[in-house]
């Protein structure tokens, strides 16, 4: 694997985790999916460039500091999905063209059932009933398909773009909540492949349009408690606000991490309800970390909202989980 380890000593030992056994059910014959931890073949300690021994190794720090012993995480990540993608890119041609039902711009295609000209607007495509919001039924396979797999489903909906969506994820622990992202965007890709669609990640894929983002809401537990429920801002206690600041202090690093690619810049950008400023805020959508409202102190929480589901989110979210402490 590229970035591990030499050709010579490339050989590296997984360990199943069989809390994480689950069952595929996108194949004819019956077939386990597992995820494993990475170790070193010769020590059996845990390989320390393994993404999710990462993560386990943040959570492990906020218990041995003792700043709580839980780290639920519950990341909203958008996605596309396109009925037609093509590129190139030669010494003689480079381009692409995406093409969707939902465009706004109506092309030549020929769909089936024909093309009725039912179209979103550019950036009015949030909660749109059918027919505009044609992909319904396909939204609800992906969630059943992701609660086969055991992830925890809440509700799937239409985003701002056309052609855009996002399916909720109940919150949970920050390793396991890391694997469940990935379940999610492998049942996306296989049931929008399985309609004949394509579904992608790529935080701007259209210009001038809404791209798509990863809001990562965060909170701390101890003791049963919620350690980020208190009487200042917002009803936030101050370690919160200490790992707001932590978080606003590293957010350049931390893009390393959840802003990967450089598609990731073209949607932070102001005029698309993408975070552009660092600051932290109760209510403007524009700040890179926003406290949601609610009149329940265990459901404080820090939703930080400039990362995007490009980024792996065992480095991602043990990332942020860093800077905050």
């Amino acid at each position: 694997i590229a970035g591990w380890k030499a050709i010579n000593e490339s050989d590296m030992c997984l360990m199943p985790d069989p809390v994480t056994a689950t069952i595929d059910p996108f194949f004819a014959e019956t077939t386990m999916v597992i995820t494993c931890d990475v170790l070193e073949p010769t020590t059996g300690e845990p390989y320390n460039r393994d993404p999710r021994g990462i993560a386990k190794k943040a959570e492990a720090m906020v218990k041995s500091m003792g700043v709580g012993d839980s780290v639920f995480v519950g990341p909203e990540a958008e996605f596309f999905v396109f009925d037609d993608v093509r590129f190139s890119s030669s010494p003689y041609n480079t381009g692409f063209r995406l093409d969707s039902s939902e465009l706004p711009t109506n092309t030549d295609t020929e769909y089936e059932g024909g093309n009725l000209g039912h179209r979103i607007r550019t950036k009015a495509g949030y909660f749109p009933v059918p027919p505009q919001d044609s992909v319904q039924d396909m939204r609800s396979e992906m969630l059943g398909a992701m609660a086969k797999m055991g992830v925890k489903v809440e509700k799937h909906h239409h985003e701002v773009a056309s052609a855009q969506h996002e399916l909720g994820m109940k919150f949970d622990t920050l390793t396991l909540m890391a694997d469940h992202l990935q379940i999610y965007k492998y049942c996306i890709h296989q049931v929008a492949h399985i309609y004949g669609k394509t579904a992608t990640f790529m935080p701007k894929p259209v210009y001038g349009d809404n791209g798509s983002g990863m809001h990562v809401h965060q909170s701390i537990w101890k003791d049963g408690k919620p350690v980020f429920a208190g009487n200042k801002y917002a009803d936030l206690s101050e370690t919160c606000l200490h790992y707001i600041g932590g978080i606003i202090k590293h957010a350049k690093a931390i893009n390393a991490f959840t802003n990967p690619s450089t598609n990731s810049y073209k949607r932070l950008v102001p005029g698309y309800e993408a975070p552009v400023l660092l600051a932290y805020s109760a209510r403007n959508r524009s700040a890179s970390c926003r406290i949601p409202y609610t009149a329940s102190p265990k459901a404080k929480r820090v939703e930080v909202r400039f990362p995007d589901p490009l980024a792996n989110p065992y480095l991602g979210f043990a990332a942020m989980l860093m800077a905050g402490l």
